[in-house]
């Protein structure tokens, strides 16, 4: 009986495991094992991939931030107004000399009209001229005596008398007046004389 009992419990074991087929599950087991394996590669590339851009962020905001700190440290408020100073100051002296060169193209235009005319007066005379005649002429002429008078002084009347250039030899300075009508003789005539005594 207690063989007949163990003979069947044998059965039973050899039974089971005959029957019962664990292949399948040992593939399974292989497939997540590799699969686990997959993504612990996959996970550690992106780590090394996050870390190394993690550095090179690192890198830069070092650089930028000590670029950042020099350019800080380099600027200078007071330095920069004192800049924007010299700069107006320049520009201002720029402009005067400008207005300078301009008064004096308008003296040199004059005083180069003036000599055309002279030399126009003078190729009319011819190369001997009559030197006594025109003498007489400008002695007799008050207008030509006033005029010589004026250049004398350094003043440059323009051809139709609308403008008069004041030339001030010990300042080196140069004025361009112009003649309004609504202004007496004598105000311009105590003007020049002004300029010219200095």
């Amino acid at each position: 009986m207690l063989y007949t009992e163990e003979k069947s419990h044998a059965e039973l074991i050899s039974h089971c495991v005959s029957n019962f087929n664990i292949h399948p599950d040992k593939l399974a087991l292989n497939r997540i094992d590799e699969s686990l394996s997959t993504i612990r590669e996959m996970r550690s590339m992106r780590i090394t991939s996050a870390a190394d851009a993690l550095r090179r962020l690192a890198r830069q905001h070092a650089h930028l931030s000590t670029q950042h700190r020099d350019l800080t440290s380099s600027y200078s408020p007071n330095a920069h107004s004192a800049e924007i100073l010299g700069l107006d100051d320049r520009k201002f002296r720029v402009a005067k000399q400008t207005n300078d060169l301009e008064v004096e193209n308008e003296r040199l235009e004059a005083e180069l009209e003036h000599l055309r005319l002279r030399l126009g007066e003078l190729e009319e005379q011819g190369v001997e001229g009559d030197e006594r005649a025109r003498r007489s002429r400008e002695a007799d002429d008050p207008t030509v005596l006033r005029l010589w008078l004026y250049r004398n002084l350094g003043i440059t009347l323009d051809e139709g008398g609308g403008k008069a250039t004041v030339g001030d030899s010990r300042k080196g300075d140069v004025h361009v007046v112009n003649i309004d009508p609504k202004f007496s003789r004598w105000f311009y005539a105590d003007y020049f004389w002004g300029v010219v005594q200095g």
